[in-house]
């Protein structure tokens, strides 16, 4: 995919998402509250329990874009710090809060400065002290390395146009023993990217679903082990809605990673291509390259 395509693609997810938060918010100045962002059964707050969708804001609500409810199968703890690629208006941020309790933490990372003034109102509302919410690309985390105990997503991987990037920077921030719980979009083997895009557009969460294949060994060749991918429901002809789950391992390959840090250039290995990650877990590849005064930090 060239770099002018990336930049288009990535320029119109971000315009629909900005597009969705000023409906909510202009339809809460209404009298009538927040309008729902239009979408069908297979996505948006009818995919969340009545009573987790009556304990939250209406604006968190009706901001709701996904494809399931990753907080119902994250199997949240007490105490844990979780992070939320793609936080939208906030709902699965805002019920991981709830999960997780005053002891624990709650990152929610979006691109689109509307979301997340949308977002920190919706904490507001809801009284939640313990969410964060930062805006940086899902292909780049603002976080140290090793701090998350899980990521969730809903949603939002299909809509990267660099996946391997996403799960290389899950990798890096989870914990030892970390894990995912993840709802996505993922298409049949048997379908080709270009019959993925003749089923929806890539900003409505269809053409750039990966396979049950792909989606596989990209999460293996990240790292991730005891990899589940688990449909749910049809979203397309070919195409599902589907839990995904997998495990940072407790003790990774030290000969593995001792090569990884042969080959690294600019405080990051694989420099300047799209599987690039940090040689140090506990930066971020801007910090990384930053560090080491690289000279192509692009």
């Amino acid at each position: 995919m060239s770099e002018q395509t990336t930049t288009d693609l990535r320029e119109t997810v971000r315009r629909r998402y900005a597009a969705a938060a000023v409906k909510v918010t202009e339809g809460n100045a209404a009298c009538c509250g927040p309008e729902p962002v239009e979408v069908d059964e297979n996505f948006g707050s009818t995919l969340y329990a009545a009573d987790e969708r009556d304990a939250l804001p209406a604006e968190a609500v009706a901001a709701s874009l996904g494809c399931g409810n990753p907080t119902a199968v994250a199997e949240l703890r007490s105490g844990e710090h979780v992070l939320d690629l793609g936080s939208g208006g906030g709902i699965d941020v805002l019920l991981s809060a709830r999960r997780v309790g005053p002891t624990g933490k709650v990152y929610g990372l979006d691109m689109t400065d509307e979301m997340l003034a949308l977002a920190l109102a919706n904490a507001e509302k809801a009284g939640a002290t313990n969410v964060e919410f930062l805006k940086g690309a899902i292909e780049a985390i603002p976080l140290p390395g090793n701090t998350i105990d899980v990521v969730i997503s809903n949603c939002v991987i299909n809509l990267s146009t660099d996946k391997p990037a996403v799960f290389a920077e899950t990798f890096r921030v989870l914990k030892p023993g970390g894990r995912i719980g993840i709802s996505d979009v993922v298409a049949d083997d048997t379908l080709t990217p270009a019959q993925r895009g003749e089923r929806g557009d890539y900003v409505g969460c269809i053409a750039g679903a990966l396979s049950f294949a792909e989606y596989r060994e990209d999460l293996q060749a990240a790292g991730f082990a005891d990899v589940e991918i688990t449909p749910t429901h049809a979203v397309a002809d070919g195409m599902h809605s589907a839990i995904v789950r997998a495990v940072k391992p407790v003790t990774v390959d030290t000969h593995s990673e001792e090569a990884e840090s042969a080959d690294a250039c600019c405080g990051v290995n694989a420099c300047c291509t799209s599987a690039e990650t940090s040689a140090d877990p506990a930066l971020t590849v801007p910090e990384a390259k930053s560090a080491s005064g690289c000279g192509c930090q692009s």
